[in-house]
């Protein structure tokens, strides 16, 4: 089974093609029950209220509410990350000093970013941590930029490229230069690349080296480091704060401001965030990400991310079908994980697309949950039978073309049994988030900890304890501040700013105020 050709944008929207959902029902119109009683799915004879109902008590079980404490316990935790970058600042100065991270909700295993699903341990909320983030660190940036950046795709696949430091002063070169692989050219002259392998083992080094040292001291109020594991090129550090668990994937990324010149003609066309954010929003900055291609050089070769993009597209994207998009994607995850052929970045494409081909006042109703859920399975199932998924941002590139035959034919048979009987996979769901929340639970009662977790290195030294009480603890005002914040900016981009000569007061950035 030969790939598609995907020779423009609008041939890689089509090949998503309209789910058998979509096909029953017309773009966007409902069939009229006409008093002939509830309506159906024509595949599973699954009642739509049902599964909206379903997916509702899905979100119920997958999203809690935070109170005070554990608001309090996610900054703190959040504060000693970033605290710990500026601290692996000083080691060696190779991070910039005044540096901006992009922090994700939800860790690489839930794919907000386009990472390698095979290199990556496997964790379970309830089970290791209750909450996961995902945070992007700059080891260079190219922010000095107002044109498209080229870039060296000459040795990679589409969607990839190497990074010649070239393009970078004598300073920088200097300060990376054990960090790269050296080609010589014909003219006898060395081009430094940027390698993400060497990258990744120098940054685990410095965290892993750096963690330790605050181990030595420890201190009332700090964070349990309850593990600290590579996973690829993703450094995984789980926290223990009072009795809050939280998952840090710390990904090393190089970041450019601008846009590149292979998504320039994305540009060129219609989207559904249209009129509702502005271009300059969606094109601020883009990443390379520490991720090679299929038949790629692991060394040298760096995988394009629009992560900065994805989270302005958000906030364009309606309650209903985000709702929908994460009760499915709750149920791939557990489904497609063996073998790994598909991580959640595809389902994230898929939706991506889909809100650039149905009508924005369809995708807009809270109560299509259902449909939407439905019709984003017929799309997934539709790109492994034809072996296509188009990046959203670079259509052109195929994020499929090396899944096998025997790979795609199971995926496909699997999602089968899910459009056979949706609310039976839909009720799994749900019962692995009550007791991930019941684990959880038992965890907090049982004093915070969580069970078998090893220090730096497998060790396991002193950890400084994190109390719910004491002299030392917290104001809740900032718990309150901080909720005012995210209330009176919705949707907003925040950043956070160290200064690595005091890493105490980190300061926030929402869009342009500081604070």
């Amino acid at each position: 089974m030969a790939a598609p050709a995907l020779s423009s944008r609008a041939s890689s929207a089509g090949s998503l093609g309209n789910s058998p959902t979509m096909a029953a029902t017309g773009a966007g119109r409902l069939p009229h029950g006409g008093g002939a009683g509830p309506e159906l799915d024509f595949r599973s004879a699954a009642r739509m209220e049902d599964l909206n109902r379903l997916i509702q008590e899905f979100s119920k079980h997958d999203q809690r509410e935070y109170d005070d404490q554990r608001a309090l316990e996610i900054h703190t935790a959040k504060d000693f990350i970033f605290s710990m970058l500026g601290m692996v600042q000083k080691l060696d100065q190779k991070l910039p000093v005044a540096n901006e991270y992009l922090l994700l909700s939800g860790g690489v295993r839930e794919g907000v970013v386009d990472m390698d699903p095979d290199e990556l341990s496997a964790y379970a909320r309830g089970a290791d941590y209750d909450m996961d983030f995902t945070l992007l660190v700059p080891a260079l940036k190219l922010h000095d930029r107002n044109q498209p950046v080229t870039l060296d795709m000459r040795h990679s696949a589409l969607g990839h490229s190497w990074l010649s430091l070239r393009l970078f002063d004598e300073g920088t070169i200097s300060k990376w230069k054990d960090c790269c692989t050296v080609v010589e050219h014909i003219s006898g002259a060395a081009n430094f690349f940027f390698s993400p392998t060497l990258v990744a083992d120098w940054f685990y080094q410095a965290v892993s080296l750096v963690l330790l040292e605050v181990q030595k001291k420890p201190q009332r109020g700090v964070p349990r480091v309850e593990k600290v594991e590579r996973n690829g090129t993703v450094v995984s550090v789980i926290l223990g704060v009072g009795s809050s668990r939280m998952l840090y994937d710390v990904v090393p990324v190089v970041s450019f401001k601008g846009w590149p010149a292979v998504a320039q003609s994305w540009l060129m066309e219609n989207h559904f965030w249209d009129g509702k954010i502005t271009e300059e929003e969606v094109i601020s900055g883009f990443y390379l990400l520490p991720a090679c291609s299929h038949k790629g050089r692991r060394e040298n070769e760096w995988r394009l991310s629009f992560a900065r993009s994805e989270v302005q597209l958000k906030k364009c994207i309606s309650p209903g079908l985000t709702q929908a998009y994460q009760a499915c994607k709750a149920i791939i995850v557990k489904l497609l994980s063996r073998p790994k052929a598909l991580s959640p970045y595809h389902l994230r494409s898929v939706m991506l697309w889909a809100c650039d081909r149905l009508p924005a006042g369809y995708l807009a109703r809270d109560d299509l949950s259902a449909h939407f859920l439905l019709g984003l399975v017929d799309d997934l199932q539709h790109c492994l039978v034809n072996k296509t998924c188009p990046n959203y941002f670079i259509p052109q590139c195929n994020m499929l073309e090396n899944l096998s035959d025997d790979g795609a034919v199971l995926h496909a048979r699997k999602l089968s049994s899910v459009r056979s009987d949706p609310a039976e996979h839909l009720r799994t769901a749900i019962e692995h988030a009550k007791a991930a929340n019941r684990l959880t639970v038992e965890l907090q009662w049982r004093g915070g900890g969580g069970a078998g977790a090893g220090g730096v290195g497998g060790a396991n030294p002193p950890s400084p304890q994190s109390d719910a009480g004491g002299e030392n603890q917290p104001d809740d005002r900032l718990a309150k501040k901080l909720q005012q914040l995210v209330t009176e900016n919705p949707g907003k981009s925040i950043s956070v700013f160290i200064n690595p000569d005091d890493v105490t007061r980190p300061h926030f950035r929402i869009d342009d105020k500081f604070f």
